[in-house]
């Protein structure tokens, strides 16, 4: 597929790394399990959201844009890679926080909160959870027009047909570095949230001689939204690609059993993750998104459903900024 038509800045030299897992999986005994290093991605910090915003940040600028608004939970690591691309282009930058755990908001919390402050936000807006966050970043992007700036609505995540982009260009990365170093991948895993990772993913390796089955483990809805919610940005990125090959919705898997009480919220099996990949492997995820991924997948190696002599790849999307947030966990 070729993506050079579309505006893109650039802020990863090169190709993230992937690494296989030895100690990990000599310790499950099940399949060989690579990671892709998205957390290596450049901006502060890194994450998944690096990739969408090469493509969402062209955008604003194409639009002669001077002032990127968007949102996120109140430790959202795409709060944090926006405002980091704003100051890279030199642009203003304003958050909107929404505070999915009542009186979870600190505004001296460490983790991503801190980075905020350290990056200087033009200005951090807390809303309930709950709100209209679309509503909430169109009031605030009245408010800077009255100013007379010219501001960019970026959705929650960067997960619109654009920002989707980033990882179709991804899964044709993958795909290159898998030919190059002579591996055949059975899965894909990666978390599942806003749903432009894992759409990207899907309509790009739709596109591809390989076509890896893409398993999402769901970090905030459960498996019937959240199938929803990817399969309509896996057709939304189609159309804006003009793709003529449409992606069955069966396509679409998702685990839906390692939320735990909710979005942020900690589990034994995240807990339990993270420990396993810092000491075995030397490699940080993070408390809300990677970690649950990982406490799916190692679960479900225990269960049987990804067996010996297969070989997965997990997306590591970053996010380990948040840790620091959540030290007394793992005390």
């Amino acid at each position: 597929m070729d993506l050079t038509s579309i505006p893109r800045r650039k802020y990863t030299y090169g190709a993230t790394p992937i690494e296989y897992l030895k100690n990990l999986s000599k310790l499950l005994n099940g399949p060989d399990i690579f990671i892709k290093r998205d957390d290596h991605l450049g901006l502060a910090g890194g994450g998944n959201k690096t990739r969408k915003l090469e493509f969402l940040v062209a955008d604003a600028l194409k639009n002669n844009a001077d002032t990127l608004i968007t949102c996120g939970a109140v430790q959202s690591n795409h709060c944090r890679l926006t405002l980091s691309a704003a100051k890279k282009e030199q642009l203003d930058c304003h958050l909107v926080l929404e505070e999915r755990v009542p009186n979870s908001y600190n505004p001296k919390a460490n983790g991503n909160n801190f980075l905020y402050n350290l990056l200087n936000a033009a200005s951090k807006t807390v809303v309930p959870g709950g709100s209209d966050m679309v509503r909430e970043m169109e009031k605030l992007a009245k408010k800077v027009e009255a100013e007379g700036k010219k501001p960019y609505i970026i959705p929650m995540g960067g997960s619109n047909e654009i920002g989707a982009i980033g990882y179709v260009a991804c899964a044709e990365e993958i795909n290159s570095q898998l030919r190059e170093s002579s591996i055949d991948i059975d899965y894909i895993i990666t978390p599942t949230g806003s749903a432009g990772t894992h759409a990207g993913l899907l309509t790009g390796m739709a596109e591809s001689s390989h076509n890896i089955p893409i398993v999402g483990i769901s970090v905030n809805n459960e498996k019937s939204v959240q199938e929803e919610n990817v399969y309509r940005l896996v057709e939304k990125t189609s159309d804006y690609l003009n793709i003529k090959n449409r992606i069955e919705k069966s396509s679409v898997k998702i685990f839906d059993d390692y939320i735990g009480p909710g979005y942020s919220l900690s589990t034994d099996g995240m807990i339990e993750a993270v420990k396993l990949l810092s000491q075995r492997e030397g490699i940080l995820l993070d408390p809300v998104y990677t970690g649950k991924t990982m406490a799916g997948l190692i679960d479900l190696i225990r269960q049987g459903y990804f067996k010996k002599g297969e070989k997965v790849l997990f997306m590591h999307t970053g996010g380990s900024p948040a840790l620091f947030n959540y030290s007394s966990l793992f005390q």
